[in-house]
């Protein structure tokens, strides 16, 4: 495998025949947190793990090669939703048959991986998402303004999409190969709007999904958007819902939603 310019990997035992279920990790100032993640992810959910540091200025690369997860570099600061297209494609090319993207910051509880995948391996669903809204997240120190906003745009984009989810912006998910395999994530937003992208891709190609519950802790050295940040991603649903609605009247087809 040739990796671009742009990159550097470390690459532990891959063994492609024997790899079927990825983790992979997004990460970004994660030094504090990346070991205490890892070892809470039972060791019998997965059979690989890639991590993807997007030049992070912290020591999360030195703190990645202690460990015996693939470990994929950035040179240069792509952004959240470029860090997944990296975790994606590596982890399809290490012939992943279910992907499970999990954040390294210890926010989302690492110990439900299999929970995510069993219905992947079942046949129930395409797509996994574990809901902060069908837990306590208040309880596990969300932010109110963050609440209320993501209940709000939640609900609007159900509204909009005909869809029932309890919440669209987890950033911990769960993807079958044909699933990621299907849709033009390439074409998405380099930043958190990645997130909201490619489950509209998802929806339009009418891809089965599943939502179970998942505990999260909000701490100082968990990441998060800011107040400003989160006002700008918002805006970016709205844009990218009215997309949505252009597309599927035929008036102009994006290429991300082909």
């Amino acid at each position: 495998m040739t990796l671009p310019r742009s990159e550097t990997e470390r690459e532990i035992g891959f063994e492609a025949t024997r790899r079927k279920t990825v983790v992979v990790m997004p990460a970004y100032n994660s030094a504090r947190t990346l070991a205490k993640t890892y070892y809470h992810i039972p060791p019998s959910s997965y059979d690989e793990i890639i991590l993807v540091d997007d030049a992070s200025s912290d020591g999360t690369w030195a703190v990645a090669n202690t460990l015996p997860i693939t470990a994929i570099r950035h040179r240069k600061n792509r952004g959240y939703g470029g860090n997944q297209k990296t975790c994606y494609t590596r982890a399809l090319e290490h012939g992943a048959e279910f992907i499970v993207m999990l954040h390294p910051d210890y926010q989302y509880d690492p110990t439900i991986v299999g929970d995510l995948v069993a219905p992947l391996r079942s046949g129930e669903a395409d797509v996994v998402l574990a809901s902060r809204m069908l837990g306590h997240p208040l309880q596990g120190g969300m932010p109110l303004w963050k609440y209320v906003a993501n209940k709000s745009l939640t609900g609007l984009e159900n509204l909009a999409l005909g869809t029932r989810f309890s919440e669209f912006h987890t950033g911990y998910r769960a993807f079958t190969r044909k699933a990621l395999e299907t849709v033009n994530f390439e074409a998405n937003s380099e930043g958190f709007l990645f997130d909201n992208e490619i489950i509209v891709q998802l929806v339009l190609k009418r891809f089965r999904f599943k939502e179970i519950p998942v505990s999260t802790r909000y701490s100082f050295d968990c990441s998060s958007v800011s107040f400003g940040q989160g006002c700008i991603y918002g805006l970016g649903i709205l844009k990218t819902i009215a997309k949505y609605f252009v597309h599927r009247t035929g008036i102009h087809r994006f290429k991300q939603f082909l």
